[in-house]
């Protein structure tokens, strides 16, 4: 089992290269190793394991009671959760037959595993659509201007290419922004929407679970519920009927423990915070990006605020020439390149963009234009020598 645990080590390794932001990688990477993790822990302890035991005094078979029991699920009496346990009841919701008693049907623990797994997918969605989108863009613009150290005709052609692209793609890369932004938007309409079917899924229970489990560990236990029982119940009731030996119907009633639902209770504890902790972050970075947004000088002050070397007037001349999708696309470049080389490279870019006569402004649209002789990003694609992509080559990200 813990060979399977270690496929899972490329989730919480560091890229090289970054092209989304701390939040979003929270969704899809720590997420989704928790979610997977948690998956196949349960499918071990469900498949593997003994995850329900049945007692009774018949002679019904051990194994029929307990398979029967497992695949039509048990239930438990709400009215049994206030009762004295010891006194009135033997056990939180249990109880003797009454007819037309209240019962609360448990069938949700045959589905943990897969509804883990498919909230597992639904965090790394957003990922899968980025990298499509982005398509390895910003890691082939950065190509070797990540490392600190790099050979002097190395690093002049990087630049080099890298001005000229920016140069010549100005007002390109309005689809990042609006498509990075869309997908933080799922991100939180996810987070969010997950917390609301897992309500659903435990019987519109689950939306408060996690401060009813920490205000019962501050309370008297004996003066109110677990709520991890309520909605994660040891103990049930199974009902098993069964043609007699006269020809009529028996009713058997046995008890059954549910050890699988000690590792649920204490799984969904865990998420109930981290979905709480990440639908709040969601909330702050969508602020965050709207902010940017809305506000044209806070982007120059971020770019500042990740390369403080940079020259003021330099990043100016940049922001009055670019559009929000262009310094999205710079912003991310900063997240990668030296610190250094992109000072040169904001400063050598300020200097093209005063001095290059065929930049023009559209007075309708207010949009800049430059018609180019060539790609540069085509010789970033096309610099494959291994002479120069051995020293500087990243690791392939195949999360």
């Amino acid at each position: 089992m813990f060979e399977i645990f270690n496929d899972l080590k490329s989730f919480i390794k560091v890229d090289s290269i970054c092209n989304d932001n701390n939040v979003f990688r929270l969704h899809y990477r720590f997420t989704v190793l928790v979610l997977v993790s948690f998956s196949i822990l349960v499918s071990c302890r469900q498949y593997l394991g003994d995850p329900i035991d049945c007692i009774q005094n018949d002679d019904i078979p051990e194994n029929v009671l307990e398979t029967y029991c497992w695949v039509h699920s048990t239930f438990t009496l709400p009215e049994a959760y206030d009762q004295k346990i010891g006194i009135d009841v033997p056990h939180p919701g249990i109880d003797k037959h009454k007819p037309g008693e209240v019962r609360k049907y448990h069938a949700y623990y045959q589905w943990v595993c897969f509804t883990l797994f498919l909230q597992a997918i639904l965090f790394y969605f957003p990922r899968y659509m980025w990298k499509f989108f982005d398509n390895g863009k910003v890691k082939t613009l950065v190509m070797g201007l990540h490392c600190c150290v790099l050979k002097p005709e190395d690093r002049s052609l990087c630049k080099i290419l890298l001005v000229e692209y920016l140069k010549t793609h100005i007002s390109g890369h309005t689809g990042h922004i609006v498509w990075f932004t869309v997908l933080e938007i799922y991100n939180l309409v996810n987070v969010v929407g997950q917390m609301y079917l897992m309500n659903e899924l435990f019987g519109r229970e689950f939306s408060t679970y996690g401060i009813d489990v920490f205000t019962f560990t501050n309370t008297d236990q004996e003066q109110r519920t677990d709520p991890m029982v309520k909605i994660f119940p040891r103990m049930t009731k199974c009902t098993f009927h069964r043609f007699g030996s006269s020809g009529g119907i028996q009713r058997h009633d046995a008890l059954c423990i549910l050890p699988i639902n000690i590792l649920n209770e204490k799984l969904y504890v865990f998420l109930w915070f981290w979905f709480v902790i990440l639908a709040v972050l969601s909330v702050l970075v969508l602020v965050f990006r709207f902010v940017t947004i809305l506000w044209p000088a806070s982007r120059t002050y971020l770019l500042k605020l990740r390369c403080s070397i940079v020259d003021k007037r330099d990043l100016q001349v940049v922001m009055k020439h670019v559009t929000l999708g262009d310094w999205f696309l710079i912003y991310l470049l900063s997240k990668n390149v030296d610190s250094v080389y992109f000072k040169e490279i904001i400063h050598d870019f300020a200097v093209e963009l005063n001095e290059d006569k065929s930049l023009w402004w559209d007075s309708e649209s207010t949009s800049l234009y430059l018609e180019p002789e060539w790609d540069p990003y085509d010789e970033f694609e096309n610099l494959t020598s291994s002479e120069f992509q051995e020293p500087y080559a990243s690791g392939e990200d195949d999360i």
